[in-house]
């Protein structure tokens, strides 16, 4: 048999080996304990396999650690396969759905006749440890559609998922059904006992790790119902989630984490602090600001328009519905229309509630003939938009059905488009570190070739933007994340991605070129170039906040509600030491409004100390405490959000405080 040259990849070290017939992808990385996978390219095509995999001449292999990207997400899958062993061991009349791995664990699906309760997540969890203490191996093999679904006649997802294959129509499975059936062959995992008989079978494309005894660590979270394949007219099933994690420091860093996540819930928050609700009367994913979060909601718009203008964009406003031709026109019916409202009759024509501002935009564009002089021009506008979100993923403020943009649209000409892609690129992360976040990575979303049904336009113009969009942002120094396939229907975008101050990323703004609304086939927008032709202008959209709703949300976990005072609803809580006092405090709460100050007095019945906790527990960044020596002496007791206190300070020493602080824009 002849000999293999293969390339070993590992550790950022590339060197050529000569291995024999039969060499396994373990034996390239016996000496690392922590490989627990590898990624094979061979004539081009890269993929994950498993150790066990059988090298191929001239194959590239690449170690895959447990601790990588790729790592976790093949530890999380090999949990899901042992979730589900131990569920079906447990409850045998139990059908297995789908059990991917997702971001930061995994889940599975299971058709069973009573919801799981949390005493059964605990014997479940039990069950797996055994199941991973006994070293169980993942093994892999081939079948035939034929067999497979001999083999899997009790199971009837399972039945599902490979007639979806067989029909070519494998990606209209949910979100994890890639994971089951893939593409090409079809393959079945097998957790194999010591002694070599099977203890447990699932259809699965993996790879996955050696052996169960190569999970370190993981727990069960919870339970919940899951509609199949994700369609509310499919049977609901029982989805357990689960994480799983390299080591138990890490599993135990991460819990940690969901604990400082959930102290922070803006849901929870926005209740505790009386900002926003979501009532039932008015519907799902529909909220609305109470005052003081109307405070904090006035003064972002106040200061994003302001900015705005700043940066040479011009205001203007659009109606909330339009009639259905013009979002044929965009192209937002035919490629959006899941996200958007049904049609509205109105005097026998169809209208829609609109989901984005764009094609209102460009009809200002269009409006009069324009000249080169203009370019760019910039319109923006708080634009309240509705999506037609499913009931499943609307979630507090950060997915809404209703929501205020902070749309803009610049109109340039080609050679104008790399710099306005910068100018807004540059914009957007000054606008961020206005509101405390400064740790940012880009992501460059292109179109899916594989699927040209959605997309519109040339392939040229398509290279020509993504290389536009792609220059802008390699140029910015910034960490750039490839995002195939996650493209705009019209055009490739950059989208901002900021961490917040326990880590957890967030999408905000976007900037996305746009080669298709203007031309002759959508709205024939025009400009007169100097030399009297007539060009059609480059759009390009960007919303900074994406959402004013999104952002808030994101702005009360990243600081725990406790905003820095230019942003906090209440700037200053006036406290009486006694009932005498209240006058004093209400003069002076006069003086720091007339500056424009936010100012409440707590003329309550309650005592003094409680007073301060309650301010304390609103988050108030400053309180001013006065007694009889504050009267005589004009003065107050000034108390920071930290505890912090100094006592006799005068009245206007105090107000000045506080107006330092706001206008440095920091946190205190």
């Amino acid at each position: 048999m002849p000999d293999l040259s293969v390339v070993r990849v590992h550790a950022d070290a590339r060197e050529e080996r000569t291995v024999t017939t039969g060499t396994k992808a373990w034996e390239l990385f016996a000496d690392d304990p922590e490989v627990i996978a590898a990624r094979v390219t061979r004539d081009g095509e890269s993929a994950l396999r498993d150790l066990a995999h059988e090298l191929a001449d001239g194959d590239v292999v690449e170690s895959v650690a447990i601790d990588s990207a790729d790592g976790r997400d093949i530890l999380r899958h090999s949990t899901a396969h042992v979730m589900a062993q131990a569920v079906q061991d447990l409850f045998p009349e139990a059908k297995l759905g789908i059990g991917p791995p997702v971001v930061d664990g995994f889940y599975y699906d299971f058709d069973v006749e009573t919801p799981f309760v949390p005493e059964d997540l605990e014997k479940i969890e039990t069950r797996m440890r055994k199941i991973v203490k006994e070293g169980q191996r993942f093994s892999r093999r081939v079948t035939t559609d034929a067999d497979a679904l001999s083999e899997l006649a009790h199971e009837p997802y399972k039945v599902e998922l490979i007639g979806l294959k067989g029909s070519g129509r494998s990606d209209d499975a949910a979100e994890g059904a890639a994971v089951e059936v893939g593409a090409g062959e079809l393959t079945i995992y097998d957790n194999v006992r010591r002694g070599g008989d099977v203890a447990w079978s699932d259809l699965c494309r993996g790879p996955h790790l050696p052996t169960t005894k190569r999970i370190p660590a993981f727990k069960l979270m919870r339970s919940a119902a899951a509609y199949w394949r994700g369609d509310e007219k499919n049977k609901q099933l029982q989805r357990i989630y689960g994480t799983a994690w390299e080591s138990k420091e890490a599993l135990e860093a991460h819990l940690h984490r969901l604990e400082e996540a959930e102290r922070r819930d803006h849901r929870k928050l926005g209740r505790d602090l009386d900002l926003f609700s979501f009532p039932d009367e008015i519907g799902s994913g529909l909220p609305v600001f109470h005052p003081k979060g109307g405070v904090i909601k006035r003064v972002m718009e106040d200061y994003v328009r302001q900015r705005h203008i700043e940066e040479g964009f011009e205001y203007v406003g659009t109606p909330h519905i339009a009639k259905e031709g013009l979002f044929y026109t965009s192209g937002h019916l035919p490629y959006y229309g899941e996200g958007m409202f049904p049609a509205l009759d109105v005097d026998g024509m169809d209208y829609r509630l609109k989901a984005m501002n764009c094609p209102m935009h460009n009809l200002i564009f269009r409006s009069r003939q324009r000249s080169y002089r203009e370019l760019p021009l910039r319109l923006f506008e708080f634009g309240s938009v509705y999506r037609h979100e499913k009931s499943g993923v609307v979630h507090g403020l950060t997915r809404v059905r209703g929501f205020a943009q902070d749309d803009s649209h610049s109109y340039v000409t080609p050679e104008q488009a790399p710099g306005e892609i910068q100018h807004l690129l540059d914009f957007c992360l000054g606008l961020f570190r206005d509101f405390g976040l400064d740790d940012f990575y880009l992501e460059l979303s292109t179109r899916d070739d594989s699927k040209p049904d959605k997309f519109i336009g040339s392939d040229e113009d398509w290279e020509m933007a993504t290389a536009v969009l792609a220059k802008v942002a390699t140029d910015s120094g910034l960490e750039l994340v490839p995002d195939p396939g996650g493209a705009a229907y019209y055009g490739p975008k950059i989208s901002v991605q900021a961490r917040d101050a326990i880590g957890r990323t967030w999408q905000m703004s976007t900037i996305q070129y746009d080669f298709n609304q203007p031309s002759a086939d959508r709205f024939g927008l025009e400009y007169v170039a100097a030399d009297g032709s007539r060009q059609q202008p480059v759009m390009i959209h960007s919303a900074k906040f994406g959402s004013i709703e999104r952002f808030v949300g994101v702005l009360v976990e990243h600081y725990a509600g406790a905003f820095p005072p230019w942003l906090a609803p209440v700037q200053v809580q006036a406290i009486p030491i006694a009932e005498r006092h209240e006058d004093y405090l209400w003069d002076v709460a006069k003086r720091m409004r007339a500056q424009g100050l936010r100012v409440e007095v707590d003329d309550s019945s309650d005592r003094m100390q409680k007073k301060i906790r309650n301010a304390q527990l609103q988050k108030v960044p400053f309180m001013m405490i006065a007694g009889d020596d504050d009267v005589e002496k004009g003065a107050v007791s000034f108390r920071y959000r930290d505890g912090r206190q100094d006592n006799g300070v005068p009245v206007e020493e105090a107000v000045e405080r506080v107006r330092a602080a706001i206008a440095s824009r920091e946190q205190v």
